[in-house]
């Protein structure tokens, strides 16, 4: 392990040493200029990254300070390296100075590569004593604070020792109860050059299993102390294994599926965990298995920083002024605080009133529980929607104060990068910080029986921590789901994914059957093509996007076939501007009247219904999809200059934008009936979810627009044929057989198939057929 950091250092030695004919320069303002970075890259090592080449006169001098002596300095092209012949010390900041006295930063960065440590974190009970440790490997000293209350100012501090490895630890030889009492840490370190240690801030341990956290946009934390090894009682229930082409995903929000009154929970559970998984009530766990899906996908409940910064108030010192958000609120949770505790605002008596607390007696851990134990009851699996590629710009996380330059990416000037568009991007490769993820991971599925995660912006979590992942998720459970949101950051990477086995979103089954822009580039059910999208192409969706055909992965298992996500327009908004129903500058005065569906905004949702359910790969539906939710800014107090109008990006409002109104489920039924009737048949019939493209034969067509295909696997054989064009009905000459039809423009007949005559089928202008040769 890494010895040196903190008591190797046993003398101050003065530099002194000019190497002649070593290094090249031209003058010494050239050298500033042309800096475009310094780091520290080894215990002994630092390095200089020039734009360009260095060359010229003879350096006369260059030194460190504070002064360490330098064994030796090398070239190469653009980058120096300089060797000291003492090792760096990590508390210590460290410049390198050019002769004209001009001092470049060197920033911590692959001198922190190595440091790890395995011994157990956050608070445990080892031997009879409760002990606590951090991983702080840069910190000066680091204090222990236990409180008695949740909302007490001071408490109890207790300085930590540190090992050689960097993890601070205090052992409790009092054996005090401190069960049900409160802590957090004081963490001091080297300050400028964009450090971040705070020492007059309490940090909530980042091994939290559960916090109390205050309603302020700083998310102030402290660290529940939990019963060790509490029991809870499962009641034999276990995690549900689907296989990934069974998959049936209801993608959703906790608090939006039962925030609205038409839900029929009770007040004060309308939004929690609990009132989710009520049995008798109209919204939550008995519509969705209604709905007949098989698995759930929670947006984000790690717990998060809640609440943004007020709107337009410029008198907060270090915060830039909100000009963005005017509900001061993330609503969504893609900012993630704590990774290994529940989201306290879910559970029962949770409240946004500024200034009051949530998760002061932990009832979120149980309460979670429940709901799984519910969900799990009833077949249905729990996937949790994850956020490990960065964290909130303005909560306290604790990583951002316990060592931002060990865990962040950051840029030459120290700032934090922002690849992924929302800041503070996490540096996964770091082994604390993959350790961390893989734990978490790992706690979720032990603590809580998760059967499955969804990675939110996973291109931007390096490979080494994706195989980490899938590494030790599939020692607990070989069935885990693993699911990429292959992008992010710039880069694009289901095909990758799908080689370290991991499922993805597949978005060029999005693209291809309803398009990326509802105004210039919408998809085959408005009977267009864009971005390259052809018959063979949706031929290849159909079959599971194969590489080998010119797709994306590797096995059909690997394809999470939708059409609608949170991101984005709802699917039923989407068509309602394609069609030009609505405009996107519309102000909708009558909610209720624009929910419910015209008789074309109708044909259109059910064609994309028939086109994703009957496609090969897994299938994941967003909330209210299959009633043509539609998202429109909901009155409201908040100076919000669109209300009234559709909402692509709803991310910020808890309010009727969001959460799902059944009145308008009801006034849409038909289509609720017609997606619960494919469910239906894609679950019966092992042909819409297990055919390989032997399986399948696509049969020839007049129109371009006209998507006809066989589907034979033993016992079974099928006949979808979706017409995409708007303007022309068609006649199908049927193969040989005798065919009844399973669904049609109309109507499901998953339980009692309609009888066909006749060697055609007639399929309408933007509608489809499924038909089931019975001889």
């Amino acid at each position: 392990m890494n010895t040196f950091f903190l008591n190797r250092i046993s003398a101050v030695v003065i530099l002194g040493l000019i190497f002649s004919g070593v290094i090249s320069v031209v003058k010494a303002q050239q050298f500033i200029e042309n800096v475009e970075w310094s780091k520290l890259q080894g215990p002994q090592l630092a390095q200089i990254k020039f734009e360009k080449k260095v060359t010229g006169d003879t350096l006369k001098s260059v030194r460190l300070d504070p002064p360490i002596a330098i064994d030796k300095i090398e070239i190469d092209a653009d980058l120096v390296n300089i060797y000291s012949k003492m090792p760096f010390r990590l508390d210590t900041h460290y410049h390198v100075i050019f002769p004209d006295g001009t001092r470049h930063f060197l920033v911590p960065d692959g001198i922190l590569d190595d440091l790890y440590s395995e011994k157990p974190l956050g608070c445990r009970m080892e031997n009879n004593r409760l002990i606590f440790r951090l991983f702080a490997p840069r910190a000066k000293w680091v204090k222990l604070v236990l409180f008695d209350q949740h909302d007490a100012q001071s408490g109890d501090e207790f300085l930590m020792k540190r090992d050689a490895d960097g993890v601070w630890e205090f052992a409790d030889s009092q054996n005090r109860a401190l069960v049900g009492k409160y802590y957090g840490y004081r963490v001091h370190g080297p300050q400028g050059n964009g450090e971040m240690f705070d020492s007059t801030l309490v940090l909530a341990d980042p091994y939290s299993q559960a916090v109390v956290s205050q309603n302020h946009f700083t998310h102030p934390a402290k660290t529940l102390i939990l019963p060790k090894n509490e029991p809870f009682d499962w009641e034999n229930t276990q995690r549900v294994d689907i296989l990934p082409r069974d998959l049936i995903v209801y993608e959703m929000h906790v608090r939006d599926m039962t925030a609205h009154p038409t839900s029929g929970v009770a007040a004060e559970l309308r939004g929690s965990y609990t009132g989710l998984v009520n049995e008798n009530q109209r919204g939550g766990l008995p519509y969705l298995k209604n709905l007949g899906i098989n698995a759930v996908e929670l947006l984000p409940v790690q717990d998060f920083g809640n609440i943004e910064i007020p709107y337009r108030d410029s008198t907060i010192a270090g915060y830039p002024t909100n000009t963005w958000n005017p509900y001061a609120r993330n609503h969504w949770g893609y900012m993630t605080s704590y990774f290994f505790a529940p989201e306290s605002y879910y559970a029962s008596g949770g409240n946004m009133r500024p200034g009051e607390y949530n998760g002061t007696d932990g009832r979120q851990v149980r309460e979670f529980k429940e709901m799984v134990k519910a969900f799990h009851s009833n077949q249905i699996a729990v996937i949790l929607d994850v956020v490990y590629n960065h964290v909130s710009q303005y909560d306290h996380n604790p990583y951002k104060y316990i060592d931002k330059f060990y865990y962040f990416r950051l840029k030459p000037n120290c700032d934090f990068e922002s690849a992924s568009g929302c800041g503070n991007d996490f540096k996964t490769e770091r082994p604390m910080a993959r350790r961390m993820i893989v734990e978490s991971v790992l706690h979720w599925m032990k603590e809580y029986r998760i059967d499955g995660f969804r990675f939110d912006l996973a291109a931007m979590i390096d490979w080494g921590t994706i195989e980490a992942i899938r590494n030790a998720a599939r020692k607990i459970n070989p069935n885990v789901h693993l699911i990429a949101e292959p992008w992010g950051g710039g880069g694009y990477a289901p095909a990758t994914f799908s080689e370290y086995g991991w499922g993805s979103w597949n978005d060029q089954i999005r693209n291809g059957f309803k398009g990326w822009n509802p105004h210039d580039d919408a998809g085959f059910i408005f009977g267009k093509w864009k971005n390259g999208v052809t018959q063979q192409s949706l031929q290849n969706y159909v079959m599971g996007t194969l590489r080998e055909y010119g797709g994306l992965f590797l096995e059909v298992g690997h394809a999470i076939n939708y059409l609608e996500s949170h991101d984005d327009h709802t699917l039923g908004d989407f068509i309602r501007l394609a069609l030009g129903e609505v405009r996107e500058d519309t102000v909708i005065t009558d909610v209720d009247a624009h929910a419910k569906l015209s008789p074309a905004q109708l044909k259109t949702n059910k064609l994309a219904a028939m086109a994703l359910l009957t496609s090969q790969g897994g299938i994941m539906l967003h909330s209210g999809q299959e009633f043509a939710r539609s998202k429109v800014i909901a009155k409201t107090d908040v100076p919000d200059l669109n209300i009234g109008k559709i909402d692509h990006n709803s991310y910020d409002k808890d309010n009727e934008t969001n959460w799902l109104n059944y009145d308008h489920a009801d006034a849409n039924a038909v289509l609720i009936d017609y997606y619960r009737g494919l469910i239906d048949i894609r679950k019966s019939y092992s042909a819409f979810r297990h055919a390989n493209p032997e399986n399948i034969r696509f049969l020839g067509t007049n129109d371009p627009l006209l998507l006809a295909y066989e589907i034979t696997v033993p016992g079974q054989n099928f006949l979808v044929v979706l017409n995409g064009n708007p303007e022309k009905n068609h006649r199908f000459t049927l193969p040989p057989g005798d065919w009844v039809v399973m669904a049609d423009a109309e109507t499901v007949h998953a339980e009692m198939p309609k009888p066909h005559t006749g060697l055609t089928i007639a399929i309408s202008a933007t509608s489809g057929v499924i038909l089931k040769r019975i001889r």
